[in-house]
């Protein structure tokens, strides 16, 4: 289960590489650090408006002035130009691009409907990591330029390590399953937040599937070997301590949330244990139903339903 166990796995889907495909990149990063004055802020402003609005967060400025001032700031500033040539050496063009046709084309082979967006891709000085919509992609490169780069995000070191150049398109799939991973709002218990995170990691590992867990789910190799060979332990935790139908968001958040490790299970564990454990109650209810189409899962809003059918009991060691 851990990525790529085989090489029959990797190998292209011959139907999926026929979904038609055409990716529109826009390497935005090379004209903002051409800015030098207000008025050629301005019209990067202009010739962007989805970008501005979506991305730079037009509306939370006073004034389109005001901003217009602040990308004069940023684009002149040395440090932020050098991070732009870091991230731009780590992100070729055709490297990118070939990427983003193969994550696209697997999206619309499961849903034909998918509105491929044109993808933007953007140095902000460490403000935003991505952005997806029907109608734009925006890709944060300094955010995934990784450890060589001059400048890193202010997270902790335990998010910090999937902020590399690999974690770019894992991030960008599980922010497209957003679009299609139904929820009823009404439920509010751990089990229906763990199986809404196994269902986004189990659209990604479909639509990028030479792509090993690590990268999905962003563990470190320890930590997923861990969990696999304990995958029974963790479980009888959420069973003996009645977590499944735990309703309080601290509780919940402990974890499905952001920790470096959940010392409720063991001080091995790591944080979000609770979304690698609804992944793999949905591979189990998937592997059952093979004629449950990825689509069906995906709008399929009864998280009890698919705990029951996946008889999901994994034994403890």
């Amino acid at each position: 289960m851990s990525g790529c166990t085989s090489t029959e796995t990797c190998q292209p889907d011959p139907e999926v590489a026929k979904v038609p495909v055409t990716v529109q990149l826009q390497r935005l990063e090379q004209p903002f650090f051409q800015i030098r004055n207000v008025a050629q802020a301005q019209q990067f402003l202009q010739q962007q408006p989805a970008f501005a609005t979506y991305f730079l967060g037009r509306k939370q400025f006073p004034s389109e002035d005001i901003l217009a001032e602040k990308l004069v700031s940023l684009a002149t500033n040395q440090g932020l130009q050098k991070l732009g040539r870091e991230s731009a050496a780590e992100f070729k063009d055709q490297a990118l691009q070939a990427e983003l046709k193969q994550l696209f084309q697997h999206v619309r082979y499961y849903f034909p409907a998918f509105p491929v967006p044109p993808v933007k891709t953007f140095v902000s000085g460490l403000s935003q990591d991505l952005f997806v919509n029907d109608s734009l992609m925006v890709l944060g490169l300094d955010f995934f330029a990784g450890s060589k780069a001059s400048y890193r995000p202010n997270v902790p070191e335990y998010i910090l390590r999937r902020y590399e150049p690999a974690y770019l398109i894992p991030t960008a799939a599980l922010a497209i399953s957003s679009k299609y991973n139904q929820k009823k709002l009404t439920d509010q218990t751990m089990l229906s937040e763990m199986v809404q995170f196994g269902k986004s990691l189990y659209f990604a590992e479909k639509v990028l599937p030479c792509t090993p867990d690590t990268l999905l789910v962003g563990f470190t190799n320890n930590e997923l070997a861990n969990l696999q060979y304990n995958e029974g332990k963790v479980w009888a935790h959420f069973i003996e301590k009645n977590l499944l139908y735990n309703t309080s968001p601290f509780t919940i958040q402990k974890y499905i949330g952001e920790r470096p490790n959940v010392p409720e299970i063991d001080k091995t564990c790591p944080g979000r244990v609770g979304a690698w454990v609804g992944w793999q109650i949905v591979r189990k209810y998937m592997a059952d139903h093979p004629n449950v189409t990825l689509a069906q899962l995906m709008a399929q809003q009864d998280p009890q339903r698919i705990l029951n059918e996946s008889r999901y009991r994994p034994k403890r060691k």
